[in-house]
């Protein structure tokens, strides 16, 4: 067997020219993940074997990996069914195995895959083979001539013949694997994606108006905006077709057949190449290229989503303060829970200082109280209905108080209110109102944002784009596993860590959180990481891909406070043996660690990468990869968007991160958006390279449109001269009660509607289709 038709060297090779690295590497990682190792603890702890693969790349190996597995089954299948039929010859066999994706398998297998009942088969049934032959043999020949040769009971006249024949002859171009690929390319290259309002739909679906007569290159269409069409179409408000230039596609079919003289012959089947072209050919070619396009779109929508996930779970924690949550609401009160610095619930209120009851004396009291009672450090308001008024009752309580006083944070409570309705919630706190759960979770998410976050469902965090447009199935496996990846390389204490946040930690999962956790409850605190082996069911496969990230502060072996694995404490021993003290005494004086050769320390099982992890970890035991605490100072004055005035300068935290832009709450219950083009002075291509979700930026107020909640933003030092009026993206659903949801984009006026180019053309049926398809 030929290389490139073997499997087992076949993906490792094209999996390794995609992550760039080495198909050894590959071929070592595949190993460890079929043998059931994590990625997080592949990456951490088995770098010697993979040659340093990171996160990232093993997160792409994994996904590529299960998609050129399915490839491959599907080519076996594909092979079986050809050679089934008798059909497999050397050069066929050849050409399938060099195929790279389904969608090139599926075009070559298209002569040979059982079909049902088409009109090429009944002609040929009718015995009209030999007139398509005879016309495709002599190109002089008049078809209609010819034709009159091959009637029949079944074949009334020559016009029914030449039908026939041209039914046989597009059912093999429509087959013919390189003239498909060749018209795929010319499509990618040159197509253009058309969106159009559908007449009498101009006023229901005026939120899309920006695509009402909109036309962009297939190559160059931006995800986001692609998936706002898609998104009116589904709602029946658009029609989205793909256009490109006939002349040249046609060209392509007729060069097929060797169509290139004025003879009769020629003419016709000239003819029947443009038909087939038009009837059969575009049909599919645009269903294929707008399921591309959707792909494409949805992979990078997943991957906006991802990335801000990552961000917001690895987001500065405030750390183990006294902490009061407040989620704020006018007619049903202000909820109040105060949390020591473990997360525990310590005292619960409800202060009404709004509409109806106006008992703003009362709310200070109340909330004073509590501050001096439990030496609260901070204060953490839910960014929701009535944020900056309960902030505003902060502040007045504060600066009627002596002393130290705690800090007051504006924190997002996206999911809150998911987390104080779910099981987990009522558990947590059986005995506990729902919105006073939602109170205690936020002061938590000051805290620990990371550890409060995994308790909801990630796509209720709010800080995707376009995510319920997407494979919701996709969305999940990548959003889960930024969540492990955020989880372990953060760490987590063995001992105060809860149930959903352990599920989360490699080797670990539901089941085996909650035997931890009972075991903790019964037992008392770990005293060692080597006593998870007394939990039931967890073995020392699953304490080999757990025990590096769980922490134990205080135990009896000091090295379980760090990310140094219990495989390797041997050569962390070793380490600190050589600088001539222990562990504790080194932690006070890593210096020490300075004067030493990682090359000293490499033995037969650990290599140079685990040696140089051991000193790094050495000399900051247990350290928190997140950065430090910040927070965000909102202007007096401007609590709703109708105090906004174009040139404000503002400070505030970016929520999300699109393709497009940022978005930035600056205190107005409506996040404002600034522009890809507006976020540096210098030329952006994507916003990630610029910020993150829950920096604290400086922004500069452009524009203000109160009528559609859209705020424009920018951060550039010319304060945005040349900003752009508005970005194309579907507007955001209605936000729930007592939340906030930002603009997809600033207002732009919109074009006014115009014809579709092709009336009648594909429409609303080729979406049909690509949803089945």
């Amino acid at each position: 067997m030929h290389p490139n038709q073997d499997p087992i060297r076949r993906i490792p090779a094209l999996i390794a020219s995609e992550i760039s690295a080495r198909p050894d590497q590959v071929i070592a990682a595949i190993g460890l993940l079929d043998g059931g190792s994590t990625v997080p603890f592949i990456s951490r702890y088995r770098k010697e074997a993979t040659g340093g693969l990171d996160d990232t790349q093993l997160r792409t190996l994994a996904d590529r990996l299960g998609y050129l597995r399915d490839l491959e089954a599907r080519r076996a299948t594909i092979l079986g069914s050809i050679r089934e039929q008798g059909k497999l010859t050397d050069i066929l066999e050849t050409r399938i195995a060099a195929v790279v994706t389904k969608a090139e398998l599926e075009d070559i297998y298209l002569p040979f895959k059982p079909k049902r009942r088409t009109r090429a088969m009944i002609a040929r049934e009718n015995g009209l083979d030999p007139l398509a032959q005879a016309i495709l043999a002599d190109r002089s020949a008049v078809p209609a001539d010819l034709a009159t040769g091959y009637l029949s009971d079944t074949v009334a006249d020559a016009k029914a013949a030449l039908e026939g024949a041209r039914d046989i002859i597009a059912e093999g171009l429509a087959e013919n694997a390189d003239l498909l690929s060749r018209l795929r390319t010319y499509l990618r290259d040159n197509a253009r994606v058309n969106a159009r309002v559908i007449e009498g739909q101009e006023a229901a679906g005026a939120k899309y108006s920006d695509y009402f007569a909109q036309s962009e290159a297939w190559a160059k269409l931006p995800g986001h905006r692609a998936l706002a069409m898609f998104r009116g179409a589904r709602e029946g408000f658009l029609s989205v077709d793909l256009e490109a230039e006939a002349d040249p596609a046609e060209a392509m079919v007729r060069a097929v057949i060797g169509v290139n003289s004025r003879a009769a012959g020629d003419l016709w089947l000239a003819d029947a190449c443009g038909w087939t072209w038009r009837v059969k050919l575009r049909t599919t070619l645009t269903i294929d290229l707008l399921s591309d396009l959707r792909k494409r779109s949805e992979e990078e929508a997943i991957q906006v989503f991802a990335r801000n996930l990552k961000d917001l779970l690895l987001a500065a924690p405030a750390g183990s303060r006294t902490t009061i949550g407040l989620d704020p609401g006018i007619r049903t009160g202000v909820k109040v829970a105060v949390v020591d610095g473990t997360g525990k619930l310590v005292e619960t209120a409800t202060v009404y200082p709004f509409q109806p009851k106006n008992d703003l004396r009362g709310a200070q009291a109340v909330l004073a109280a509590l501050i001096v009672r439990h030496k609260a450090e901070l204060i953490a308001i839910g960014n929701g209905t009535a944020s900056r008024e309960t902030e505003r009752l902060v502040a007045d309580v504060l600066s009627s108080l002596d002393g130290n006083k705690p800090t007051k944070v504006i924190v997002s409570e996206a999911g809150a209110s998911v987390y104080s309705a779910s099981a987990l919630a009522a558990a947590e706190f059986p005995d506990l109102d729902v919105s006073l759960r939602g109170a205690a979770s936020i002061a938590r998410r000051l805290q620990d944002p990371l550890a409060e976050l995994v308790k909801i469902e990630p796509k209720s965090i709010g800080v995707g784009q376009y995510q319920h447009d997407v494979d919701q199935s996709r969305l999940n496996r990548s959003l889960d596993a930024v969540v492990e990846d955020a989880v372990n390389a953060v760490g987590v204490d063995l001992n105060t860590a809860s149930a959903p946040l352990l599920a989360r930690v490699a080797g670990i999962g539901d089941t085996l959180a909650e035997a931890i956790v009972t075991h903790r409850d019964e037992n008392g605190a770990f005293k060692a990481r080597k006593d998870l082996l007394k939990v039931a069911r967890l073995g020392p496969r699953a304490f080999e891909q757990c025990a590096g990230f769980l922490r134990i502060a205080g135990g009896t072996e000091p090295l379980d406070a760090s990310s140094v694995h219990p495989e390797a404490y041997a050569v962390a021993r070793r380490i600190i043996a050589a600088c001539g003290t222990d562990l504790r005494s080194l932690m006070a004086d890593p210096a020490r660690l300075q004067g030493l050769d990682a090359a000293d320390f490499v033995d037969g099982q650990f290599g140079l990468p685990t040696v140089r992890d051991i000193l790094s970890e050495l000399e900051k035991p247990g350290r928190d990869p997140r950065p430090g605490f910040q927070t965000a100072t909102f202007t007096d004055g401007v609590e709703t968007i109708t105090d906004l005035r174009a040139g404000m300068l503002l400070e505030g935290t970016v929520t999300n991160v699109a393709a497009f832009g940022a978005f930035v709450d600056i205190g107005v219950h409506q996040d404002g958006l600034v522009h890809v083009s507006q976020l540096a002075d210098r030329f952006v291509k994507d916003p990630h390279e610029v910020v993150k979700a829950g920096d604290v930026v400086k922004v500069r107020v452009v524009e203000v449109d109160v009528p559609r909640k859209r705020i424009g933003l920018t951060m550039r030092k010319d304060g945005g001269a040349d900003a752009p009026k508005a970005e194309k993206a579907a507007p955001a659903k209605p936000a729930r009660s007592g939340q906030r949801k930002g603009p997809d984009t600033p207002s732009k006026p919109a074009p006014k509607p115009s014809p579709p180019t092709e009336p009648g053309g594909l429409g609303a049926a080729l979406l049909e289709a690509m949803k089945r398809k």
